[in-house]
C-alpha cells in the first residue's frame, strides 16, 4: 500500500542510528514491525496472575510429551 505521511528528519536520522536498515522505506517496515512484536508482548505480560493452572497440572511432564 502507497502512502504519503509526513516524519520528523530528526526522529527518522536518530531511527538509523538504531537499525540496520539503509532505505527509509526499510526503517519504517523494521519499526512496524517491532511494534507490533512489543505490543503482542505486551499483553501477554497483562495476563500475568490473571491465568490458574490446575493444582496437579506438572509443566515438566508436559514438555516431555513434545
Amino acid at each position: 500500500m502507497r502512502t504519503n505521511i509526513v516524519i520528523d528528519n530528526d526522529l527518522i536520522e536518530e531511527a538509523f542510528k538504531y537499525s540496520t536498515s539503509r532505505t527509509k522505506k526499510d526503517l519504517i517496515h523494521e519499526a512496524l514491525v517491532t511494534f507490533i512484536e512489543n505490543r503482542k508482548r505486551r499483553n501477554l505480560m497483562d495476563l500475568k496472575g490473571k491465568i490458574r493452572f490446575s493444582d496437579t497440572y506438572d509443566y515438566k511432564k508436559a514438555r516431555e510429551r513434545g
